[in-house]
């Protein structure tokens, strides 16, 4: 016997479906117009699909090597977020009985509700200072920002872990950090995932922490090379939308593959 539809449900779906498409099909649509067909109608597809738009997008904001730059950020941002924000959260989970661990979890989930123009200046002064506003200080601070969270999600998932299984091995005459890298790490694999893709993508899409940090052009991220097309008085939107549609393709292809992880890992480390 079938139930009958939840019409509201539906509607609230598809409406939810059109706003995230909309602006998708506009961004392909524009990317590949002139100005003079956006001038004519805006919504129309384009009558000849050129790829001038991103020819000229890459030239002008210097593509590949921007590129390379959000490339390397993103992969050291994630390395590090895997191997030391797991570490962090096993080392809180399995002292949590203890008023210090207790009260480092609970400060590190404050950051979470800390908006992020409350500590600009001080990142600014301090990446200066320690002579860090480069590359490699973008992504030791692009982990920095994502500790909160994934702090957050590992516990959870870390307490759904029986701890006979470190039990055994300390009985075997495993120390502590053998126990960490040679057991618990690897059956962290399903959250791993998760936090990987999540970083991977705040690392990827970011603009203010590069915009504050970086000083040296050559080393500018895809997000702040795309700041090209913004004049003082108008905006060439073909060629931004072209730049933005190259840009946003390596994320959103991995999303489209990765979201069943994503979802799945978030609800394990948040409901357990």
């Amino acid at each position: 016997m079938t139930g009958k539809k939840n019409w509201k449900v539906t509607i609230l779906l598809i409406l939810g479906s059109l706003f995230i498409l909309f602006p998708l099909y506009l961004t392909v649509v524009v990317a590949f117009k002139t100005p003079q067909e956006m001038s004519e109608s805006l919504l129309a597809l384009p009558e000849s699909w050129s790829f001038s738009n991103f020819l000229t997008a890459i030239e002008m904001t210097n593509f590949f090597s921007a590129l390379k730059n959000s490339l390397l950020v993103t992969a050291l941002t994630v390395i590090l977020v895997l191997l030391t924000h797991s570490l962090v959260a096993y080392a809180i989970v399995r002292n949590m009985h203890k008023k210090f661990y207790k009260f480092l979890y609970f400060y590190f989930i404050s950051a979470m509700f800390i908006p992020f123009p409350i500590i600009m200046l001080p990142i600014v002064k301090q990446t200066s200072m320690l002579g860090i506003d480069n590359l490699l200080g973008l992504a030791v601070m692009n982990a920095v920002m994502q500790l909160a969270f994934n702090v957050f999600i590992y516990v959870g998932f870390l307490k759904t872990i029986p701890t006979q299984l470190e039990e055994a091995a300390t009985i075997d005459g495993a120390s502590t950090w053998q126990i960490f890298w040679k057991i618990i790490f690897p059956l962290m694999k399903p959250m791993h995932a998760t936090v990987a893709i999540l970083t991977a993508l705040f690392a990827w899409n970011d603009f203010m922490l590069p915009l504050l940090i970086l000083t040296d052009s050559n080393q500018y991220t895809l997000p702040l090379v795309q700041y090209v097309f913004q004049g003082q008085f108008s905006t060439d939107y073909n060629l931004a939308f072209a730049s933005y549609l190259m840009a946003m393709l390596p994320m959103l292809i991995i999303y489209i593959f990765a979201q069943k992880w994503i979802i799945g890992g978030v609800m394990r480390g948040s409901l357990k």
